[in-house]
């Protein structure tokens, strides 16, 4: 950790979140994640140890709170990292209205998507009697695969191998439009529209399709940000 040598407050707040990583330690602790896999998940890229390191940095300066439950271990913010909400909240706001613009080649990653979208299924609305529905991405662009979702009530599978069950829906898109779409930048059926994406299976699962997945919890910032440059556009004549 390092240190300004200033008496201030946002000198010493600095100090706590200004190293790499922190902050998106502590935004996927906001969202309910709390152990040490499930966080590593979430940030492809990042070595264990030095996930380790940011979590106990964390503790030690009283952000997070350990709590070890038989063989696994789990991190909870204190209230003092509840606290910090706020601080994320700001950032998201502004980084939507002054940095979100189409993503970056490094920035796409296939599996953090399908990582991300796992955790916000509407799995209630599954048909009734449906044990599982599982959705097969191809996807095309600068970055192409295949990889599958797989969709049960009780969990939400995230599969580099075909999982082994027939296929009920196929999504071919566009993985930097998916991207837009689940971040709110791009509307869902522009995309279609525009055929950067594309949903084959029944009609009824068509139309269930984008109502199973709730959209990411930055959307709302990202779409009001969008609205906002919308409006600041000049007028053709």
């Amino acid at each position: 950790m390092y240190t300004y040598g200033q008496y201030c407050p946002v000198a010493r707040a600095a100090e706590v979140l200004g190293d790499r990583w922190t902050l998106l330690v502590v935004r996927d602790l906001l969202t309910g994640v709390c152990h040490f896999n499930e966080l590593e998940r979430g940030l492809p890229g990042i070595p264990r140890a030095l996930l380790a390191d940011r979590l106990r940095r964390l503790e030690v300066t009283g952000i997070v709170e350990k709590r070890v439950m038989g063989r696994r271990s789990a991190y909870h913010l204190t209230e003092a990292g509840r606290g910090l909400k706020c601080v994320v909240d700001a950032l998201l706001v502004w980084g939507a209205r002054w940095t979100l613009d189409a993503p970056r080649p490094d920035e796409l990653d296939p599996l953090l998507l399908l990582w991300w979208m796992r955790g916000r299924v509407h799995t209630d609305r599954l048909p009734p009697g449906c044990e599982r529905l599982v959705v097969q991405f191809d996807f095309a662009g600068p970055v192409e695969g295949r990889y599958w979702l797989v969709i049960a009530r009780q969990d939400v599978s995230v599969c580099i191998k075909h999982p082994g069950f027939e296929i009920d829906v196929l999504v071919t898109a566009d993985l930097s439009t998916l991207f837009q779409v689940w971040l709110g930048r791009i509307r869902y059926v522009d995309a279609q529209r525009d055929r950067a994406l594309c949903v084959e299976t029944t009609p009824a699962l068509e139309r269930l399709f984008p109502r199973l997945f709730a959209l990411s919890v930055t959307a709302p910032a990202v779409q009001r940000a969008r609205i906002a440059k919308a409006r600041q556009k000049p007028a053709v004549v």
